[in-house]
């Protein structure tokens, strides 16, 4: 979905357990897919593991599809050629995509508007790589236009229409997620049960790893070699998003991929936001609530949702915790992140 990535947003870090002779893990990473890396590793007994290359191959063609269907870059795509028609016309569009417009449209809601897929009406004219951004008066002409109720879908003729002139949309903040639900749905479909499924800082895990949990590592905003705490985790999602990923820096300033929808300008009310929930669907579309709404706000709408857990790394380097999760924050190496 976006320009290559240098490196995930987390790493994962874990112990093996010993294990038989006849089984091992079996693993794959590809590069450029939905612009970042999938990885995905399985365990399989020694006579599945032609089975096993066969279901990472399947996860990877599903993943390049959703790529072909949902990137912006791509000018081909349906998520584009709906940015170019639905603000003179209804679109008819897959099935596919409508459900994951009206899950986006539901993370909207539920966040007060600080994930809005319509940031993409002014995230269109910054260009990380490139060192570009809009000026004042470019944001704010175009910043009318952002608005998720500006999307409007008929349940009934599978269509999307933009109420106005000028808006542009953009799954990049919810799509790889969804694609990390669909690799681990074809995992189980073909009878794995301990698996894990990568796209840069969206993942999830099925199953243990043999009487011990995965542990996720949240790395340091400012040292991609430091860890500043450790989660275990057992079939669970969860999704890292920070102002260290795609940015560059003038003037003081950091501007970077997470636009706040009621600016146009980069948010930056915390450096790094992890979020844990059953679907990576689902920690994607909240993991940039906290840039948005700032670490109290933020907090707020993780703890009403009982099936969320979240760690948030403020700019002054506090690191603070869901209630779901304070109680293991005296477990975990917690140095401040500095």
């Amino acid at each position: 979905m976006r320009p290559l990535r240098r490196a995930p947003l987390l790493c994962l870090l874990w112990a093996l357990a010993a294990t038989p002779a006849q089984a091992a893990w079996v693993s794959r990473g590809v590069d450029g897919i939905m612009g970042t890396r999938i990885f995905v590793e399985l365990w399989a007994e020694d006579q599945d593991k032609q089975r096993a290359e066969q279901a990472i191959d399947a996860v990877m063609k599903e993943m390049r599809h959703i790529d072909e269907s949902m990137s912006v870059y791509k000018p081909t795509s349906e998520i584009s050629r709906v940015n170019a028609q639905a603000a003179t016309r209804p679109v008819k569009i897959s099935r596919e995509l409508f459900n994951l417009l009206t899950t986006a449209l539901e993370y909207s809601r539920i966040t007060e508007g600080a994930f809005d897929i319509t940031y993409a009406s002014v995230g269109y004219m910054y260009d990380f790589r490139e060192r570009k951004r809009p000026s004042e008066q470019q944001i704010e002409s175009a910043l009318p236009a952002v608005n998720y109720r500006h999307v409007l879908l008929d349940a009934a003729h599978s269509t999307v229409r933009f109420s106005q002139p000028g808006v542009r949309i953009d799954l990049g903040g919810i799509a790889k997620g969804y694609s990390v639900d669909r690799g681990i749905e074809i995992l189980q479909a073909r009878g794995f049960t301990h698996a894990l499924v990568n796209a840069g800082g969206d993942s999830r895990v099925i199953g243990d790893r043999f009487g011990k949990p995965w542990i996720i590592g949240i790395r340091h905003p400012d040292h991609p070699d430091q860890v500043i705490t450790r989660v275990p985790l057992t079939d669970r999602a969860f999704s890292t998003s920070g102002d260290y990923e795609r940015y560059f820096d003038e003037g003081g300033v950091r501007y970077h991929h997470i636009i706040d929808p009621h600016t146009g300008h980069s948010a930056s009310k915390v450096r790094s936001a992890t979020v844990m929930a059953p679907t990576a669907t689902r920690t994607d579309g909240l993991s940039k609530t906290a840039f948005v709404l700032g670490p109290d706000e933020a907090m707020k709408i993780y703890n009403r949702l009982d099936d969320v857990d979240a760690i948030l790394v403020t700019p002054e380097g506090r690191i603070l915790y869901s209630k779901g999760l304070e109680p293991a924050g005296a477990n975990v190496a917690n140095p401040p992140a500095q």
